[in-house]
């Protein structure tokens, strides 16, 4: 078992247990403010995979290092990071490795383990990559440094396993930030860059939790559902005594259990009618998959066993802080309701992690029904980009059988394209089959009777360059009439996250106000890199580009609407000379 490891937090001796994140250590120290943004908030935990970037800390000198994907070593400096970092010493290029294997996946959830397991035992070579270091994806969250907790981490660390003894060469640590064509894929690795040249390329970057916009979402001890399950899961770690979980889904209930398991005084607050009152829609979620719907039950049943509070029809109004603790205003079927506690949680639906087929050029249809976008796909999986597959959330939510099943099919696909002559997947598609209706059902049975507030003028829109409707409200009075209009005057969709939380709601509002309907061409266009890189990285990067292709090709389009998102080069506008501001700042934001 890994060691623990002490570390000094502000001049605070912070002792980490074997496994733990930096963000799980400083939670489990009480430590709750982990930054300043420049208007003076303090920030904290929120997402919990990487997405959200509030949680940055300074470490050994370095800023912007996200403390939930950050591992503690013995004797490591971290300081509360107070708002904008001043710019350090520039960058020496980092290694480059070129990787060219038959089938890349991205993802090591459960829809790239399985689609990784099924090209590999057909005879592919391939190499599956992951931002965590801890495998398993959102869905097995595999514990850091622990036995499995229950049923599910087995199947998760049985699963990696057969990864491993097919051949499938499994990275942690790397993040894509960059897809162009051919499909050429540029990722960050430890600082170093790594390029990726497959024949074909599954995409399984799985989705991320939609917030609760209401007043206060955005207090530090205000975090996501999927977050504090990720404390709990991978590093053993509640996150905090008294936990109020709302949104609307089986994961709040699932996480409500697991908290209350572990001692924690939880109450769920679900914004769908008790299913007692809506015993049709139970019996046809039930009639699709007889085991899935049983499990939901007895979770239910072991909330009521252990006394949890569950208030239905009720939905998160505001949330306040006051004193260490925060104190929710719910909703209940018309009546308001009060709730103290030390953290909430909240979830309200999902988004899918699109970036990569976007920008790739995958054709997107808009899913009105969910608000989100959606790769166009055929039977295999495969994206109107040849030999690119897109498989689970990232596609829409699914469930985690479906994304298996997609996995299997897609890897399947894959292999066959590459002249393998792997088993049909028949059993794989009848599943699919099944868990789509039993999804179907499962958001029939889950719609919320009751909703958050419309957005007042007071409430943040854009988490990371802190813009509340009123601003964007201001800038629409004074003619801001499209999405990049609205972009400029607010700087909305500018931050780290590169507009992840607040570009949706944004591309809704806009449509609504111009009376047109969504499509693709509504949303911000996905630009290169789309997650925050070192400099190091680009320039190693570059330079690898240099020796195997002189002159690479420029990055796709998303649509035929969107003008290149750069130069001729996929890195040029990052490259050596571009800025000396941006070339002397460890990490770039990427913005437009």
């Amino acid at each position: 078992m890994a060691e623990g490891a002490t570390f000094l937090f502000d001049d605070r001796t912070i002792h980490a247990r074997p496994g733990q994140s930096v963000a799980a250590a400083l939670i489990e120290a009480g430590e709750r403010g982990f930054r300043t943004t420049p208007k003076g908030a303090e920030r904290s935990l929120f997402c919990g995979m990487g997405v959200c970037q509030d949680c940055l800390v300074e470490v050994d000198g370095i800023p912007n290092r996200r403390a939930c994907m950050e591992s503690p070593r013995e004797g490591m400096v971290v300081k509360r990071q107070c708002a904008l970092p001043s710019l350090s010493a520039g960058a020496e290029p980092g290694e480059a490795t070129v990787l060219s294997p038959d089938v890349l996946v991205i993802g090591c959830g459960i829809g790239g383990l399985h689609g990784a397991i099924a090209a590999a035992e057909a005879g592919a070579s391939v190499v599956l990559v992951d931002e965590r270091s801890v495998k398993g994806g959102q869905y097995y969250k595999q514990a850091a440094a622990a036995e499995p907790l229950d049923t599910q981490q087995r199947e998760g660390r049985d699963l990696i396993a057969r990864a491993e003894r097919a051949g499938v060469v499994l990275r942690g640590g790397v993040e894509v930030w960059g897809a162009f064509e051919g499909p050429l894929l540029i990722a960050s690795e430890r600082g170093n860059a790594l390029i990726l040249k497959p024949a074909t390329t599954i995409v399984a970057t799985g989705a991320y939790e939609r917030p609760c916009l209401v007043p206060g979402w955005e207090t530090d001890g205000v975090m996501t559902t999927g977050a504090a399950q990720t404390l709990w899961r991978s590093y053993r770690t509640l996150p905090g005594q008294r936990i109020l979980v709302t949104g609307s889904g089986p994961l709040n209930a699932q996480v409500a259990m697991e908290l209350a398991r572990a001692g924690a005084e939880v109450t769920l607050a679900e914004a769908a009618p008790s299913p007692m009152g809506r015993l049709g829609d139970a019996r046809r979620m039930s009639l699709a998959d007889p085991a899935l719907a049983l499990k939901g039950a007895m979770m239910l049943a072991s909330l009521t066993a252990r006394r949890v509070p569950i208030h239905y029809a009720t939905a998160l109004q505001s949330v306040r802080k006051e004193g260490r603790g925060l104190t929710a205003t719910l909703d209940k079927a018309g009546t308001p309701l009060a709730v103290a506690a030390d953290t909430v949680l909240m979830n309200a639906g999902f988004y899918p992690s699109n970036e990569i087929l976007r920008l790739l050029g995958c054709a997107m249809d808009w899913a009105a029904a969910t608000t989100d976008l959606r790769p166009k796909r055929t039977d295999d999986c495969e994206t109107t980009v040849p030999g690119v597959f897109a498989v689970g959330d990232c596609c829409g939510l699914g469930g985690a059988p479906a994304a298996a099943a997609e996995g299997i099919i897609a890897g399947t696909a894959a292999a066959r394209r590459l002249g393998h002559t792997p088993p049909t997947p028949n059993r794989a598609r009848k599943d699919l089959l099944k868990a789509r209706r039993f999804q179907a059902a499962l958001w029939t049975l889950y719609a919320p009777a009751s909703t958050t507030p419309p957005l007042s003028e007071d409430t943040l829109l854009c988490r990371c360059e802190e813009v509340r409707v009123g601003d964007l409200n201001a800038a629409l009075s004074e003619g801001a009439g499209d999405i990049g209009a609205a972009k400029r005057a607010t700087r909305i969709g500018m931050g780290r996250c590169q507009g992840r939380y607040c570009g949706p709601n944004l591309a809704i509002m806009m449509a609504e106000r111009r009376g047109v309907e969504m499509d693709e061409r509504a949303f911000f266009a996905p630009r290169p890199p789309v997650k925050p890189v070192s400099i190091a990285a680009i320039l190693a990067a570059e330079s690898a580009l240099q020796e195997i292709a002189p002159a690479p090709a420029a990055p796709l389009s998303p649509a035929a609407s969107h003008p290149p998102a750069a130069s001729a080069s996929p890195v040029a506008s990052a490259s050596p000379g571009a800025s000396a501001s941006a070339a002397a700042n460890p990490f770039v934001d990427a913005t437009d």
